[in-house]
């Protein structure tokens, strides 16, 4: 008889049954090693990046066998939320996505229809079915996946430009957007305000994002990689917040290790080094 197996808990399930926000890391190196440190931290989710990082489809399914041994939530960050891109996401066993670059609810609706398959009603989803051929259904060892795939999914869409935040309530409507999650960074600069995730417009848009996701019933998530900020928007109501990176984690703290033994007046010789 084959093996039958049940996938773990999404994201979204995590989050729901979570009587604590759930803290997470990033892991941007590429590296099933670095992946695997990360996720044995104690931390509750750890992001798999492959926008600005140097992962492909190979890369992304080793470090998600590297973080399959902890019990951490892998969330996984495509370069873009479209359909074949998201359908290829899926079908290595990325369960939960978080989508960049979501400017519209009609953009929403369109990544949800992404990750669903067809059911023969208009509007319904366009995902790709190959799932005997595909980790997604562990090779048609999870049973009943077809007909249930979509509560074994959870998808995260990323607020992170002034036009998404003027449409932040719609998007947190959409059914089927498991949760928001907003990127400080991307909003800061499309506010006119680069580099200065601080900034008291961004730290209200943020906060606007958390109140329309509540409204919604919808957990909000944060990047907030400077200690005070990740403590603001916990106390606003963010249900999850990545509060450092592998590589950020890396290049302070070898920094820091060498200055203590090579000290310099000039604050500069290693660049600049910011928070993110």
């Amino acid at each position: 008889m084959p093996i039958r197996l049940e996938l773990p808990p999404t994201l979204a399930d995590r989050l729901r049954s979570a009587d604590r926000p759930l803290i997470g890391l990033w892991a941007c190196a590429g590296s099933t090693v670095t992946a695997e440190i990360v996720a044995g931290s104690g931390c509750d989710w750890v992001l798999i990046d492959a926008e600005h990082s140097p992962n492909g489809l190979e890369s992304l399914m080793a470090q998600l066998h590297a973080v399959s041994a902890y019990p951490v939530a892998p969330l996984v960050r495509p370069w873009y939320g479209d359909i074949v891109t998201i359908k290829r996401f899926l079908d290595i066993g990325a369960q939960n996505l978080l989508i960049p670059m979501v400017d519209s609810a009609e953009q929403a609706v369109e990544i949800v229809r992404a990750a669903r398959y067809p059911n023969g009603e208009t509007g319904g989803g366009v995902r790709g079915v190959g799932s005997a051929l595909a980790r997604s259904a562990r090779w048609n060892r999870v049973e009943g996946y077809l007909g249930r795939a979509s509560s074994t999914i959870s998808l995260t869409l990323q607020i992170e430009s002034a036009t998404a935040l003027a449409d932040v309530d719609r998007i947190a409507a959409v059914d089927g957007v498991d949760a928001l999650f907003v990127g400080p960074s991307d909003l800061a600069a499309s506010m006119g305000h680069l580099g200065q995730q601080s900034h008291p417009e961004v730290v209200a848009g943020v906060l606007r994002a958390i109140e329309a996701g509540q409204a919604a019933g919808k957990p909000v998530g944060v990047n907030a990689f400077v200690p005070e900020d990740a403590e603001r928007y916990i106390e606003a109501g963010a249900a999850f917040v990545a509060v450092g990176a592998d590589v950020a984690i890396l290049a302070r703290q070898s920094e820091a290790l060498v200055d203590r033994f090579i000290p310099s007046d000039d604050d500069t010789q290693h660049g600049t080094r910011a928070s993110y």
